[in-house]
């Protein structure tokens, strides 16, 4: 028996959605990697966007036209999540830290 799942995953329409939008994201941030899933949450298939960018906005801001067509006008269950990449995010934490222990000095020598 089929699932649900695995009929998702092997919809053409899906295949064809996860295919432009890679084309799409890899054309304006190339070295991309990609992580397809189904998730249930809604339930839909999902495609993580790894990106070395500081702002995965920036990847939205890329494809949301398309896909809200691709949802909306083609009720299509396929969902689009933009992640930086874990050095970037490893980089932002220490810059957090940075700027947190400054503010602390800064505290301090008001008082």
């Amino acid at each position: 028996m089929t699932s649900y799942s695995d009929t998702l995953r092997s919809d053409p329409r899906i295949q064809a959605a996860v295919a432009e939008m890679k084309d799409l994201i890899s054309a304006h941030f190339p070295g991309t990697t990609y992580v397809v899933s189904i998730g249930d949450d809604p339930v839909g298939v999902y495609l993580d966007a790894i990106v070395d960018i500081d702002d995965p906005d920036e990847v939205m801001d890329l494809i949301i036209d398309r896909l809200l067509v691709l949802q909306v006008d083609e009720l299509l269950p396929f969902y689009v999540i933009p992640l930086r990449t874990l050095e970037r995010v490893l980089a932002s934490m220490e810059q957090d830290k940075l700027f947190s222990a400054a503010s602390a000095v800064l505290q301090s020598a008001r008082s």
